[in-house]
């Protein structure tokens, strides 16, 4: 065998050994990514039949009776440590949240994920950083809040003024004037927020400030 070939099984083997290192902590990733892959089986109601409409005691039911088996496993004393760890983390959260991820087969429409408006909200982002040509897009939001999405919505589909009247026409003002209150509320919390973080110094100044008019009326 020549020095090159000699060099390159050499290397083979050691590479070969490393993986042999690497076998217990992959079969014990495998096992972990069963339970997460299980949980989202169940919560994507993927057992039932085509176009079934699940109801939250069906899906509860299941998912509970996994939860249950899960913890068996957690007191079984057959895990390493990582896997006994993440287990106990994994139960500890799946408990807290229950309530939140059977939620949305109690409400018609509801969708089990927030994916989609995640999407939608990046899709929102790009397509502002081509308009400004800038990367953060804080201030924009900042300054039209929840607008922001309905613009978009309208620059979508090539609404008129016209149009855009009459979908508004079709609204009651007691919907609105609460649809608007809620949006000026939530923006004016971010608003305190952003100068608490950014402009301290000025923020503390000018609440110091009110508190003291404040307490000069009284």
């Amino acid at each position: 065998m020549s020095q090159k070939c000699q060099q390159k099984l050499t290397r083979l083997l050691s590479i070969v050994r490393l993986r042999e290192g690497w076998g217990d902590p992959f079969q014990a990733l495998k096992r972990m990514h069963t339970w997460i892959v299980g949980t989202e089986r169940i919560l994507a109601a993927e057992w039932g039949e085509p176009k079934e409409v699940l109801s939250t005691a069906q899906v509860a039911h299941r998912f509970d009776r996994w939860i249950s088996d899960l913890e068996h496993l957690a007191q079984s004393g057959t895990l390493n440590a990582d896997e006994q760890r993440c287990l106990e983390h994994f139960l500890n959260v799946t408990h807290s949240q229950r309530p939140q991820l059977l939620h949305c087969y109690d409400v018609k429409g509801l969708p089990r994920t927030n994916n989609e408006m995640e999407g939608y909200i990046r899709s929102l982002k790009t397509r502002y950083r081509r308009v400004s040509g800038r990367k953060n897009w804080n201030s924009y939001v900042l300054r039209y809040g929840r607008s922001a999405a309905y613009y978009d919505v309208m620059a979508q589909r090539q609404m008129s003024d016209q149009q855009v009247e009459q979908r508004l026409g079709r609204v009651r003002r007691e919907h609105w004037r609460q649809a608007r209150t809620e949006a000026r509320q939530k923006q004016s919390v971010q608003l305190k927020m952003f100068r608490f973080k950014h402009h301290r110094e000025q923020y503390l100044q000018r609440l110091e400030a009110r508190w003291v008019r404040a307490l000069g009326g009284t």
